[in-house]
Order: C-alpha cells, then structure tokens, then sequence
C-alpha cells in the first residue's frame, strides 16, 4: 500500500479546511436551511454585461487573450483606478488580468515571498490569507485587531509584530469579516513604519467600492510613494455581482508585475476571454451610466446593513457598526458561548447558518459573521429565529 502522507507536499497536506467550509458542508446536509454565511451578492449579473459575453461567443472571441489580458481592458482598468483610488497604472506592463482576485493574490504572494520571510496579517481576515503565504514556504504572522479600535490596525500594534525578518504586510479593508474600513488618516499613521522597514504591501481593495456612511474608500496606494511598494489587488465579483465568472486584476510597478506574470504565465495562461469581455463592458457601460448598477445594488445593501444593526440591538448582541463589504460581526460573549458554539448551537436548534467567527483567526473567536448579501425577507426569517433562540438561551 502506497504511503500518501511521505509523498504529500508536507505544507500543503497539513494546511486545515476553510473553517467557512466546513461549516457550511454540515449546513447544505439539513433540510430548509436558512443561510446568512455565503460572502456573495445575491444579485445576478446585470444583463447588459452578461450580453457582451453572450455576443464575444457569437463573435466566435472564445480563443486565447494575451497572457497579460486583452489590452482594451486593461486599459479601461487603468482609466478606472486613476478615478477610483487616483493612481494611474500603464496598461503595457503594471496592469494584469487573473482568474478572480484570488490567484491575483496567490500569485503576488509567490512573487515576494521567499522560504522564512514573515507576511503580517491584520486578524480577523478572510480565510486564504495565510495558507497562500504558508504555500510559499513563508510565515503568516497574525496581528490582532480588536473591536475597541474598530478592527483597525494601529501603528503601534504593526511596529510590535515588525523584525528582520519581515517582508510584507496584507492589508484587507474593507475587511471581511468585520466590515471595517481603514480611513485615509488611519493609513497615513502606518506609511513611515512601512517605508522605515522597507516593507512591501499586499492590498486587497475587492470590497472596495462598498462603503457606507458617505465614507470614501483609499486605497494606501495613493499616499505619498506608497504606490512604489504597493500590490494592489481587485476584481469584479462584489460590486459588479460577477463572481463565477472568476475575474480580477493586479496592479503593482512593472518590476513587480514582470515577476507576476510570468507566475500566471506558467499556472493559467490567461483568464477567461469571455469574462474579460463582459467586465469590459461592465465597466464601459459604467463610466457612461455613472455606476448605476453598482450603486442601486449599494443602496439594497445598506437598507439590509442598518435592518440587521437594529435587530441586533433589540436582541441583545454587540456589534461594531460595520461601514464596508457586506457583512457583520457581532459578539456573542454574552450568551456564554463562544462563536463556534453559538453557530452550532443555532443552527441544531433553529436551522439558521452563520459562519463561527474563529474561521477567520484566533481574534474572532467570540464572534459570528452574518452576511446581507440575502433578500430582506431571507433576513427577517432568520433574525426572527435568532431573536427566538437568544431569548431562550436567556431562560
């Protein structure tokens, strides 16, 4: 008999399951689940870009693009973030086009990252984080962000983590799961320790656009000469509803970049051609329309947002007021339980699923992630259960 585990890549084999999908693999066996876990809009994709796709395969454009991407886009994605976060990346060679933001940041990732090099990652965070650094043979090192702070990452708490052997740091913000959002002036206070450690910077901007409270995103990229150490990550799944089509970008200086596509070269070619049209066209149609689509989608979102604050004040359950992406993340301290034992608690006794806020680092262990990227109808179902299951936890 074959011994598998002495053939396995021993780092690739010992890294745990997304404790996101776990849980939800137990949910999808129960019958009438009622889920507030899934991070993904509920909208479909708008027709007028799905259209475009529709007419390249028509058009018989289903061959290869460019390794890079095609050129038209990359283009208008560039005319995009000179007006979205106003800095202005060459569509030649510090622009590319990947197969979602996810293999954008795997493959920035193993571009820098060598055997022992320390990636810092601000906690609680999206799950893939650490497990692509560990990959590279390098070490994720959690920095715990805490809810008296709005789950900030302050200067003091990065210059502590900070030694030799750090080379880099992942910034997620609007952060899921917490729906925190780093402001320009938060920002600004990390940018001398980040030059003074010539560190390089991983920023994940895919909930980017998703910003509540008439708060504007910023992108760290932006200030002072930060955009020389800066890998700025994004994509089209949150705000233009397109995540199957599994389509994102990367822009970083053309050294970086260089590195990066030759990483992409050798794993995936290029991405999709027919979801390189349709996101031009989401984004062509957008420039004229002024994001509209984007927009009403934002304004559901945030009628959803303040509902579930409300409830969760009626019911008792802390919570951070969330200004980003589409989540919340209270904490269920009181109840006695922790997140963990909350979600399993209410999903056996009322059939309603949110995610144990522990998936995403040690930090949120007392909490529970709800997404409102669901109907309000779905949300008032669910929220009538979890008012019923608190009050008789209270009993």
């Amino acid at each position: 008999m074959i011994d598998y585990n002495s053939l396995l890549n021993p780092v690739a084999r010992d890294i745990k399951p997304s404790g996101i999908r776990k849980f939800f693999g137990i949910a999808a066996t129960r019958k009438d689940c009622i889920s507030l876990g899934v991070g993904e809009p509920d909208f479909s994709t708008p027709t007028i870009f799905s259209q475009a796709g529709i007419k390249s395969i028509c058009l018989g454009k289903t061959h290869y693009t460019a390794n890079a991407g095609l050129f038209e886009l990359r283009d208008t994605i560039s005319k995009y973030t000179k007006q979205f976060i106003g800095v202005d990346y060459s569509p030649e060679d510090e622009i590319l086009i990947t197969v979602g933001a996810s293999e954008g940041l795997d493959a920035a990732f193993r571009a820098i990252c060598a055997p022992d090099d320390e990636i810092l990652i601000p906690e609680p965070c999206f799950v893939c984080y650490s497990p692509l650094v560990s990959l590279c043979g390098a070490v994720p090192v959690p920095i715990e962000c805490r809810i008296e702070n709005e789950f900030k990452l302050t200067p003091e708490q990065l210059e502590e983590k900070i030694t030799p052997k750090t080379k880099g740091i992942l910034l997620a913000y609007p952060n899921n799961p917490t729906g925190a959002v780093m402001e320009e002036e938060d920002l600004k206070k990390l940018v001398p320790i980040i030059e003074k450690n010539n560190l390089i910077v991983f920023s994940d901007e895919i909930y980017g656009e998703l910003v509540y409270n008439g708060l504007k995103f910023t992108s760290i990229a932006s200030i002072g000469n930060m955009r020389e150490r800066t890998i700025v990550v994004s994509g089209f799944s949150k705000y233009f509803a397109m995540t199957g089509w599994r389509l994102g970008y990367v822009c970083a200086p053309r050294e970086i970049i260089d590195v990066i596509h030759k990483i992409h070269q050798y794993s995936v070619m290029c991405a999709s051609t027919v979801a390189q049209y349709t996101a031009l066209e989401a984004l062509n149609t957008s420039f004229k329309n002024g994001f509209k689509e984007v927009h009403e989608m934002m304004e559901v979102y945030d009628t959803r947002r303040k509902y579930i604050l409300k409830r969760l004040q009626d019911i008792g359950l802390d919570c951070f007021e969330p200004r980003g992406a589409f989540y919340v993340f209270p904490s269920v301290k009181s109840t006695g339980m922790d997140g963990e034992e909350f979600a399993y608690a209410l999903l056996d006794a009322k059939n309603v699923a949110v995610v144990p806020g522990g998936a995403f680092g040690e930090s949120g262990k007392d909490f529970i992630r709800i997404s409102y990227a669901y109907s309000l109808d779905v949300i008032e179902k669910a929220f009538d259960l979890i008012e019923e299951f608190v009050k008789e936890l209270k009993k």
